[in-house]
């Protein structure tokens, strides 16, 4: 998208303070990790089975009969794998030896989510920048960041602010911004089939506040 057009479509998402965190933390059971992965995989198997059978399709067919297991270890060990903290990026930092004071874009990183509603695809493309504090992130950390928050039932104002408040832990510093744009298939494929329409959301805190900062990130996202 152009400049003008991820400005007029964003939503800005206010920093949290610490007393309303809950609200971007993922709602989890507290004994969401009682059961290990296979466990998980067998239990969900199970359902999915009976749901595909409720369905009236023939689980005797080749096509179909491994499904349920498939379907399973791809929610358990691939798509929700953010689900659990074990799979937590280690971001490695870097003192910032050369005193670079300007900020950092990685931008065009694609993600691929599901949307905590439906649990249908949202897909789409994460701009992350941020000014050091003394500390600069391995490059591939950042889109393991993302990865990690987008791989799990999400709304997409929600994980905007997972990935900058992750940021803002490891680094140290508030001088965090996010942009996202995504599809949601939940409007593409359902409801009102609305194949064409995006959405924005952004995340900016510290130094990414002043209008002249945020646009020069917004000029680093359309170059």
């Amino acid at each position: 998208m152009r400049q003008k057009e991820i400005s007029s479509n964003i939503r800005p998402l206010k920093p949290l303070d610490a007393a309303s965190e809950t609200h971007w933390n993922t709602p989890l059971r507290a004994d969401a990790f009682d059961l290990s992965d296979d466990e998980k995989i067998e239990r969900i198997e199970k359902h999915i089975r009976e749901i595909m059978l409720t369905l009236g399709l023939d689980l005797t067919d080749d096509s179909l009969n491994g499904t349920p297991k498939r379907v399973a270890k791809m929610y358990v060990k691939e798509v929700f794998s953010g689900l659990n903290p074990k799979n937590r990026p280690h971001a490695r930092l870097f003192e910032n030896k050369y005193n670079y004071d300007q900020m950092l874009v990685e931008k065009d990183i694609t993600f691929y989510s599901h949307c905590e509603h439906h649990l249908v695809p949202i897909y789409g493309r994460a701009h992350v920048a941020y000014i050091s504090g003394g500390k600069v992130i391995g490059l591939s950390k950042i889109n393991r960041i993302v990865q990690y928050y987008a791989k799990r039932p999400q709304v997409q104002e929600r994980l905007t602010v997972q990935i900058g408040k992750e940021l803002e832990a490891i680094l140290e510093t508030q001088d965090v911004g996010v942009v996202i744009d995504a599809n949601h298939m939940c409007v593409a494929m359902r409801g009102v089939g609305d194949t064409n329409s995006k959405t924005g959301t952004a995340y900016f805190n510290g130094k990414f506040k002043d209008e002249n900062v945020k646009r020069e990130f917004l000029n680093f996202i359309n170059s």
